[in-house]
């Protein structure tokens, strides 16, 4: 008895609804729409604010790559102007050294030229007191007078070079001390057999020499011995 009442609701309601369904598929509004859903059912729908956010990831990549390439510039001028810097100083100091040994050399050999000439009054002084023999100086009857002139030679040719001494001018003697012959300052005039000395020593000098802070101004002239 229910089943037969559902099946009568069920059908009245079929007969009501098929006059409302034709009156609507009549209406052309009701037409357009049915004609555009087959086309709007396939269509795949995109968020805007996805394409916003994947646009930005790129620029921000972008920005990304142009900030290291700007950064590894920037390393790159930093080591060159270090480099740079670090030669400049090292030139400086080179520089600097350079000017200071040349100032220091400048100094040392300013006198050089004078000093060459001054050095034939102390030859001469030396040549006068040697033309005096000892033994007329050193005699009980000897000339007063020579001894006198003698011993002032002595002292002004000793305060000479004193003074010289001072200012980096020395005299050397190679005979004195039967020093070996050295071809740096010595000069060898002419070699004789020498029973009592070893071979190659200066034994007699005839021209002492100066050196000049160190530097040869004046080669000695010595006789050696001859093996």
């Amino acid at each position: 008895m229910l089943s037969r009442t559902v099946f009568r609701a069920s059908r009245a309601s079929q007969q009501l609804s098929s006059p409302l369904r034709r009156a609507t598929a009549a209406t052309p509004l009701v037409r357009a729409s049915a004609a555009a859903m087959p086309s709007r059912i396939g269509a795949r729908w995109y968020s805007e604010e996805t394409k916003k956010d994947e646009k930005k990831e790129g620029s921000e990549k972008s920005e990304v790559d142009v900030c290291k390439e700007q950064l590894e510039a920037k390393n790159k001028e930093v080591t060159d102007l270090k480099d740079k810097y670090l030669r400049s100083v090292a030139e400086f100091r080179n520089l600097q050294e350079r000017t200071k040994r040349e100032v220091s050399a400048a100094k040392d050999f300013a006198i050089q030229r004078f000093a060459r000439d001054l050095v034939e009054s102390v030859d001469n002084l030396d040549r006068a007191l040697q033309n005096v023999p000892a033994d007329k100086l050193s005699a009980p009857d000897a000339n007063k007078d020579l001894v006198n002139l003698a011993d002032g030679l002595k002292m002004t040719d000793k305060i000479l070079l004193d003074t010289l001494k001072k200012h980096g001018l020395e005299r050397f003697d190679p005979s004195p001390a039967l020093e070996k012959f050295d071809p740096n300052v010595h000069e060898a005039v002419f070699q004789t057999p020498m029973p009592d000395k070893e071979d190659g020593v200066c034994f007699h000098t005839q021209q002492k020499g100066f050196l000049l802070n160190g530097r040869v101004l004046r080669v000695s002239w010595p006789s050696l011995e001859l093996g």
